[in-house]
């Protein structure tokens, strides 16, 4: 793993906006525009480097439903904060059905230098973004740059392939609706939602599309529909579940959900059972379950016990995008209260090439590993201002 420096394409910025990455640019506190796009550098990898960190994924990813598995069967639910008898019912059940529900990606952010064994920091399972500039503007900036080399990337082939093979798990005879909030003013959302659907189609799917401020409830069939009073019998949504089961929808929502066993009326990607895994609480539950792991930190949820004198910690909210609520507390500190569920977990300082902390993004499509993508940052958190670089096998 190593980071170089290179000058980036001439018309970069409307190259990667063409290929469907509607941000390039990256609005800062001071009203500057800085890239979030950076092709002034990239990051080599060896193969060997890429196959030891695919399996480390996979491996990362049969213990995530491990862990799910046990926080379902040891009735742990209320360790994530999930106390609505009705929500815990239907993630519970959703769980036993996960067979027939269709599941597509996640994203697991690891620590890693190139030295040691890659280290879990989270795993983005419900909602995880970046999934465009991974998928598309890298692969072509390769193509472009280093014509004949390799990259970690089949993200695009397994996405169509997943939906293929998930199709007959869909209602037929309806399209597949693609929905994302009105209120994402970067476009981020948007843009996910729109590539996911272009798989779908690219699949064989028929497809419509819907933000979720226009998702509506129709009170003499109990269903929902569209804005044309159409029903809305399967839908993937880039809107997490906690706002799901908590908005003012949400007792229609638990009333009409179809987990698989054909008796609701929506069908909703990804599924319920994704709250098992999209929760910080699992990091502290696979310390538990794998304890010493080499590519596990330690994590608790009851504080940072040892971690506050020895390593320093990381306090991380059970829910979050995008670092919102991380602390970084130096070991020897005083531990800090918080009011909201945390995480605690080891404080393992992002490596710095050249000043800037790197963070992987690895991506698993169903149960694969299917492609890396980059953020920098300046500081040790990744948060919305982190810049994404691509990155070649040679």
């Amino acid at each position: 793993m190593e980071r170089r420096t290179t000058e980036p394409r001439p018309g970069w910025q409307r190259t990667v906006e063409e290929q469907g990455l509607v941000y390039p640019l990256t609005r800062y506190p001071d009203g500057s525009l800085r890239p979030y796009w950076d092709e002034s550098a990239y990051y080599v990898f060896s193969l060997e480097e890429v196959e030891a960190l695919e399996e480390t994924v996979e491996e990362l990813h049969r213990m995530c439903l491990d862990a799910a598995d046990h926080i379902v069967r040891e009735d742990r639910l209320a360790d994530l904060g999930i106390t609505d008898p009705r929500v815990a019912d239907a993630v519970t059940e959703s769980w036993r059905r996960r067979a027939e529900l269709p599941s597509l990606y996640g994203r697991f952010d690891l620590r890693h230098d190139g030295t040691g064994p890659a280290r879990l920091l989270e795993y983005n399972a419900d909602t995880p973004t970046s999934l465009v500039e991974a998928a598309g503007p890298q692969w072509f900036w390769m193509e472009e740059r280093f014509p004949g080399a390799d990259q970690w990337n089949s993200l695009h082939e397994r996405l169509v392939a997943a939906w293929k093979r998930q199709a007959a798990l869909l209602p037929p005879g309806s399209p597949l609706y693609f929905a994302h909030s009105s209120a994402d003013e970067l476009g981020e959302d948007l843009m996910t939602v729109a590539y996911l659907r272009e798989t779908a189609e690219q699949a064989g799917l028929a497809t419509e599309w819907i933000s979720m401020e226009d998702i509506g409830w129709d009170r003499l069939s109990g269903r929902f529909v569209d804005k044309r009073l159409r029903f809305i019998r399967s839908l993937f949504k880039l809107y997490p579940w906690e706002w799901l089961t908590t908005d003012r929808f949400a007792g229609h929502l638990l009333d009409t959900l179809d987990n698989g066993g054909g008796t609701g009326s929506t069908l909703w990607i990804e599924p319920a059972w994704k709250m098992l895994l999209s929760n910080k609480a699992l990091l502290a539950i696979l310390w538990e379950l794998f304890p010493g792991h080499p590519n596990l930190l330690p994590a608790y949820l009851d504080g940072p016990r040892e971690l506050a004198a020895t390593t320093g910690y990381v306090a991380k909210p059970l829910l979050g995008r995008e670092g919102a609520g991380v602390t970084v507390h130096a070991p020897g500190t005083d531990p800090v209260p918080r009011e909201e569920p945390c995480c605690y977990q080891e404080l393992a300082p992002l490596p710095a090439f050249d000043g800037n902390h790197v963070v992987l993004g690895a991506w698993v499509v169903e149960d694969e590993a299917a492609g890396l993508g980059i953020r920098e940052s300046s500081g040790l958190v990744t948060d919305e201002y982190a810049r994404f670089l691509p990155h070649v096998i040679l």
